[in-house]
C-alpha cells in the first residue's frame, strides 16, 4: 500500500475517544502558544520561548491523535 494513501485513510478513520481528548488539548495548548506568541506589546523573552514550545507541543499531539485510529474501524474502512 502507499504510504500517502495509508495516511490519508488514517487520517479520516474515526478516532478513538481518548485521543480525541487529547486532540483538543493540544488544540488549547498550540492556541494559547500562538496567543502569546501574536500578543502586542512588550512580552519577555521567556515567556515567548515557552509559548513556541507550546506551539510545537501541541502540534505535535494534535498531528498524532489524528492519526490515531480504532483498528476495528481503521480494518472496516479498508475492506470498503
Amino acid at each position: 500500500m502507499n504510504i500517502l494513501t495509508e495516511i490519508k485513510d488514517r487520517a479520516l478513520a474515526p478516532t478513538p475517544p481518548f485521543f480525541q481528548k487529547v486532540k483538543k488539548a493540544g488544540l488549547i495548548i498550540a492556541a494559547i502558544g500562538t496567543a502569546v506568541l501574536t500578543a502586542p506589546g512588550l512580552v519577555p523573552a521567556v515567556l515567548l520561548a515557552y509559548a513556541g514550545y507550546a506551539v510545537t507541543a501541541g502540534t505535535v499531539l494534535v498531528t498524532i491523535s489524528q492519526l490515531t485510529v480504532d483498528d476495528g474501524a481503521f480494518e472496516k474502512l479498508l475492506m470498503h
